[in-house]
């Protein structure tokens, strides 16, 4: 009944998560769920005032422009120039996406054949292996090992890969792993794709959240990078916006206008109400970022404490709102994540979920307060591992 494609998707790993939480709870198990990465906070109230008034207003209850608001996306350059210090045009290298997801999903579709091949890196966001293998290509899996700061090595992807190489996908900070990468790596990409003729997407959804006095840096901050690449922005984590599907692409603008060509016939655009919260988002004070962050950091060192005192070696990661842990050797991440859920109550994602690479791996999401977490602390330190 199904086309292939469909069929030869594997289960959505957040799907299945879902799936044993609801069992556990059925059994009255009071479930403690640091699986998916949706924050527990509120929209920020000054965002939410903002999304109100635009939805009463009817000029906004028509077909948005495919690309966007020219408001948002002169909103969306005004921040990344006054936080990163990047230039770009709000009309040629700015597009307007209904989240981060979607654009990742629909940027293959704009520039793979049959038969090219988009590197991917492993483990890593689903939807960048998923979205390849829908346009009929093929990824090409770039492991993100412990040994190489969860970065991959360029040097190692064969000259024949390369030859067939359209695409790149990064993700820094990082998800699964919550690594993070250097300016000088950024560099090497960027000679890289120079070099091999690649196109390099970055998707930078957690850009923003970062501990310890921490600056992530940007791709398009190299010399070089709007020539090779563009940057997929996120306000879903940022601002706790997750269920309103808004996000922003910048750099590159002939990649930008193949993103928007697909876009232009799949979608019809975000809207319009939406888009005008979002400029309220961007244009008014960050202080809601910052003290978003202070939270997760409160979070993420309970977590830590806990994690080191059960004997798993757990650094800090300086961005993200993940923790990613190595589990002890008798057992799969798949077992372990069972573990939790079946002895203690706790929502853990597997590694192997995110790739074969993620094995040895769970993933903890600081989304719940720092009492909860606490508590999935105490009760992981009954467990006898």
């Amino acid at each position: 009944m199904y086309a292939e494609r469909i069929n030869a998707l594997p289960p959505y790993l957040f799907a299945t998560i879902d799936e044993a939480k609801a069992e556990m709870m059925n059994k009255g198990v009071d479930v403690i769920d640091l699986g998916v990465g949706d924050p527990d906070q509120a929209t920020p109230e000054h965002i939410i005032e903002s999304m109100c008034e635009a939805v009463k207003d009817p000029v906004n209850h028509k077909y948005p422009s495919y690309s966007g608001l020219i408001d948002f996306r002169e909103a969306a350059a005004t921040w990344l120039k006054n936080e990163k210090g990047i230039d770009v045009d709000p009309v040629t290298e700015t597009l307007t996406m209904i989240g981060s997801k979607e654009g990742v999903a629909h940027i293959p579709l704009a520039f793979i054949n049959p038969g090219d091949i988009a590197l991917v890196p492993d483990p890593a966001y689903p939807v960048y292996k998923i979205g390849t293998q829908f346009a009929g290509g093929t990824p090409y899996i770039m492991p993100l090992l412990k040994e190489n700061s969860f970065l991959p090595d360029l040097k190692n992807i064969p000259q024949d890969v390369l030859k067939k190489a359209k695409l790149m996908f990064l993700n820094y900070p990082n998800n699964p792993t919550s690594a993070t990468a250097t300016k000088d790596f950024f560099k090497e990409v960027v000679d890289f794709a120079k070099e091999n003729n690649i196109i390099v997407i970055h998707d930078n959804a957690y850009s923003e959240m970062v501990y310890d006095e921490y600056n992530a840096p940007n791709f398009l901050d190299v010399d070089g990078a709007k020539d090779v690449g563009i940057e997929l922005y996120s306000l879903s984590k940022t601002y706790n916006m997750t269920g309103w599907r808004i996000a922003f692409a910048v750099g590159n603008s002939d990649i930008i206008s193949g993103l928007g060509k697909v876009k232009s016939n799949i979608d019809s655009g975000a809207f319009d109400a939406i888009q005008r919260a979002g400029i309220t988002a961007l244009t008014s004070s960050q202080q809601c970022v910052a003290d978003m962050n202070n939270l997760y950091t409160k979070r993420r060192d309970t977590l830590l404490k806990g994690l080191n005192q059960m004997g798993l070696d757990v650094k800090p990661p300086k961005a993200t709102f993940y923790v990613w842990a190595p589990i002890p050797e008798k057992y799969t991440s798949i077992e372990f994540s069972k573990l939790l859920l079946e002895e203690a109550g706790i929502v853990a994602t597997p590694g192997v979920g995110f790739g074969e690479y993620g094995e040895g791996y769970i993933r903890f999401a600081l989304t719940r307060s720092v009492e909860r977490i606490g508590e999935a602390v105490e009760r992981m330190e009954k467990l006898e591992l």
